[in-house]
């Protein structure tokens, strides 16, 4: 009995935490690393600076919404898959419930220069910042890996391409490899992932029959439902680099096809950019405006499932990869380039798209000291951030 409440007591907790953060989480996937490393790395500690950021470029390397596999990685560990789900479904469900209602007032409305809006962004670099100045004194800091970072950043500045973040990474990987000190970085702290190796291949095999076997499906049944969860499953298994990029790829396979206007898919990826969480709950809106509350579910489902079942599939190999020397100098390399990817993103789009004035960068600055120096938690500085946007811009 004691047992039972235990477990339901913890998977409330995972719930509650995500949900925290579902609701508080603005400023898009780099932002939301920030939040998340406040939360479970420095607040609740229930996950080390090593193991955070091996997980951070993990999730990098797969396809799909690197932040919420972050917060589905983090809940398994914690929970086992149903602590994956609890927490993918807390971190998730505002911003889709936000989105799906809003494709039913679409018209009402108006985002574009809300100063309350403009507050969030200024949080969000101010979140960013926090995150790149705490991981980066982790990992880092010595001469090797700071070198790595800022090479990161630069190389993703001037060469903006779709795969210049993996390159990137995988070169860092093979750098910390050939040239990093056997014991560079903290040592990692081993973690029980709860979910056994041949889970982990049923999941793999799941996720490449589903893509598989899918159009052919939608083809012979001709049914909306199967064809529009085949629409945002693949697009969510070819996604790499963030919500951002999956934008074209809904476009291609939503407005040639009729099932929305041009129009209404802007509006929405609008709307999107307004409300905490992950971007990829756009899904939600575009599945509403096509199919109703049925529609919304079922494009939900179909973008996030492959991400779910690719980060289930690594996550019991990687618990045991990470041990290895070998393994643990091309991720202090891997770290390293993720520090200076989020550098990058702080610079562009966060900073560049936001701080356009000096009241804008002397805003953020007393942010900053809320949350670095008098430890104001993020949802309260985020509060603050809309409150002083609606007044001041």
């Amino acid at each position: 009995m004691a047992d039972k409440y235990n477990r339901r007591s913890l998977l409330a907790q995972i719930f509650l935490v995500s949900l925290k953060l579902g609701l508080t989480s603005f400023g898009g996937p780099v932002a939301h690393l920030g939040y998340f490393h406040n939360e479970y790395v420095q607040k609740r500690k229930w996950v080390d600076e090593r193991t955070y950021s091996d997980l951070v470029a993990l999730c990098q390397f797969l396809p799909g919404p690197a932040s919420s596999q972050v917060g589905m990685g983090i809940g398994i560990m914690r929970g086992g898959i149903i602590g994956g789900l609890i927490s993918f479904a807390g971190f998730t469900l505002p911003s889709a419930v936000a989105l799906t209602v809003f494709a039913l007032f679409i018209n009402e409305f108006h985002f574009a220069g809300s100063g309350w809006l403009h507050g969030l962004k200024i949080v969000a670099v101010v979140v960013v910042l926090q995150a790149v100045l705490g991981m980066g004194k982790n990992l880092a800091s010595e001469r090797a890996t700071a070198s790595i970072a800022v090479a990161s950043a630069s190389a993703v500045l001037l060469w903006q391409t779709n795969l210049t973040q993996i390159l990137v990474i995988i070169i860092a990987g093979i750098a910390g490899l050939m040239f990093l000190k056997r014991n560079a970085g903290p040592v990692p702290v081993k973690i029980a992932v709860p979910i056994k190796q041949k889970s982990g291949l049923l999941a793999l095999g799941l996720f490449l029959a589903i893509f598989l076997i899918l159009p052919f499906a939608g083809k012979t049944g001709n049914m909306i439902e199967i064809t529009l969860f085949d629409s945002f499953y693949r697009s969510g298994a070819l996604v790499f680099g963030g919500g951002h990029v999956v934008l074209p790829l809904l476009e291609r396979e939503l407005v040639p096809e009729g099932l929305i206007s041009e129009e209404a898919f802007l509006a929405g990826y609008g709307a999107a950019q307004a409300v905490p969480g992950p971007l990829f709950t756009f899904a939600s809106y575009l599945g509403m405006v096509i199919g109703g509350w049925k529609g919304a579910i079922i494009a939900t489902a179909g973008i996030f499932l492959p991400g779910f079942l690719l980060i289930m599939a690594a996550l019991p190999f990687w618990g045991m990869l990470r041990q290895k020397g070998s393994v643990q100098r091309a991720l202090a390399g891997v770290n390293a380039s993720v520090v200076g990817i989020l550098l990058a993103a702080l610079y562009d789009p966060i900073f560049t798209s936001t701080v356009r004035s000096p009241a804008d960068f002397a805003f953020g600055a007393v942010l900053f000291g809320l949350i670095h120096f008098w430890k104001l938690p993020p949802w309260l500085i985020a509060l603050l951030g809309a409150s002083g946007g609606l007044l001041l811009f």
